[in-house]
């Protein structure tokens, strides 16, 4: 009963089933007063002409009153019966008034009378004169034909037409409040004001409304996250920018002097470097975000893909003291496009290495995810032994620009980009990211890819 197409259904269904009970009702009373008062009332006008007639005139009197009803409604179901149980006017006998007389057994000893009764008229000499009227309804009287009696008409239609009234208000009503809400709503979203929700105001539903009043909510809620996050983003992006610009500009000061000429010219080479390095993260995170074309699949071994990544990283976990051991499993082969894939891995492994603690060992295992359904996956984890994130932050580690501590960050060089690459580069592959803090500290960074076309060891 909570979908709005069963509400439609049975408010229309139960609208008809009053009608017709309604209609039927009042069909059926009018017949059955119909029935009481007209066949009886004229049955009794008939007997007392016959007893008037066969009072003034005897039994011819009595023919000739009878033979005054010829062509009216009453001329076949009025019977004459004398004294040898025949029709005066010579007429045949219905069967069931025939088998009412018996010839020769006298009127009503022992046997059911005829419908209506009879009236019985006696001469003096002792014979004895019967009047029979056969049943006088009409036929039929009920359902349609009694739509046609006295009164029947305007109640039915007076009915059908306060019932189906009442119920359609209702009807609409109840749909039409929420759309109207949810357009409302739609205008204020369209005017700017994200913090509208229609939600709230469908307490107590469940139906289908209720379910797109809570999809609009979602959508707003997503809408409006999305313009913060893009706001923040340009913010970040600007004071990303800034620095190294800053810092060049500051250099070409200081290069304006002799002496300062060389080591300054090294560090705008630097800082034009990191300024190259920040675009291009920040161009092919806008990339992932909105591929151009579907994922190239190509054969890549997961585990020789690793070794060269933790070779390529060495030099950096040296220079923190810090060692990468890697643990991969046998034949984790996928198709995938292997630019991505290293993206994603070198980002979480690089991560680590940099937010781990000096002289800590960064952990990386791969294998093959035992699989519960048809589809198989690879399953890479990085755990680092650093402070961890606050559990409140798990997820948005995984957004652009996203800094737990800005200090730490611009201490250790981080500019919030690796995590959301690895993030997106997963999705692109169809997999998924997640990340949870290690017992004892440090980050565990799980990335879980389906194998889909694998190629074979």
């Amino acid at each position: 009963m909570h979908s709005l197409f069963w509400r439609i259904f049975w408010s229309f269904w139960l609208a008809i089933a009053l009608i017709l009970v309604g209609t039927v009702t009042a069909a059926v009373h009018e017949a059955i007063a119909f029935r009481e008062q007209l066949p009886w009332a004229q049955r009794g006008k008939l007997f007392q002409q016959a007893a008037i007639a066969f009072e003034h005139g005897g039994p011819p009197a009595l023919e000739r009153w009878a033979r005054t009803l010829k062509g009216g409604p009453f001329y076949d179901r009025t019977f004459l019966i004398g004294p040898d149980e025949r029709d005066l006017l010579g007429r045949p006998l219905p069967p069931l008034l025939e088998a009412f007389l018996t010839p020769g057994a006298g009127p009503t000893q022992g046997r059911p009378p005829p419908i209506g009764g009879a009236l019985v008229l006696t001469q003096p000499d002792g014979r004895i004169y019967q009047v029979v009227v056969t049943d006088l309804k009409q036929h039929p009287l009920l359902f349609f034909g009694a739509l046609g009696l006295p009164g029947v008409a305007g109640t039915t239609l007076i009915l059908a037409l306060v019932v189906s009234t009442l119920i359609c208000l209702l009807l609409a009503r109840h749909l039409v409040g929420p759309i109207d809400r949810l357009r409302q709503a739609a205008r204020t979203v369209a005017a700017g004001n994200l913090d509208v929700r229609v939600g709230p105001g469908m307490k107590g539903r469940h139906d289908d409304l209720a379910r797109l009043a809570a999809d609009f909510d979602a959508m707003t809620t997503r809408v409006q996250g999305l313009l913060e996050t893009k706001q923040q983003l340009l913010r970040d992006v600007s004071h990303e920018l800034r620095s190294p610009l800053t810092r060049l500009q500051l250099a070409l000061s200081l290069a304006q002097r002799h002496e300062e000429l060389p080591r300054q010219l090294d560090r705008i080479g630097r800082e034009a470097d990191r300024l190259e390095q920040l675009i291009a993260r920040i161009l092919k995170l806008a990339r992932l975000e909105r591929p151009a074309a579907p994922l190239a699949g190509e054969p890549v071994d997961i585990g020789a893909l690793l070794g060269q990544i933790v070779a390529d990283v060495a030099i950096e976990a040296d220079a923190r003291g810090c060692r990468i051991a890697v643990r991969a499993g046998q034949g984790l082969q996928m198709s995938a496009d292997p630019e991505l894939l290293r993206s994603a891995f070198e980002n979480v492994i690089r991560n680590a290495v940099r937010y781990g603690a000096a002289g800590s060992e960064v952990s990386v295992e791969a294998r093959r995810e035992t699989p519960q359904s048809a589809e198989a996956a690879i399953e890479v984890t990085v755990r680092d032994h650093g402070p961890g994130v606050p559990g409140k932050d798990l997820e948005a580690v995984f957004e652009p620009f996203y800094r737990v501590d800005a200090a730490r960050h611009r201490a250790v060089g981080g500019d919030g980009l690796g995590l959301a690459i690895a993030a997106r580069s997963v999705a692109a592959h169809g997999g998924n990211i997640s990340a949870r803090n290690a017992e004892g500290g440090g980050l565990i960074v799980r990335m879980r890819l389906p194998v889909r076309a694998a190629v074979p060891a």
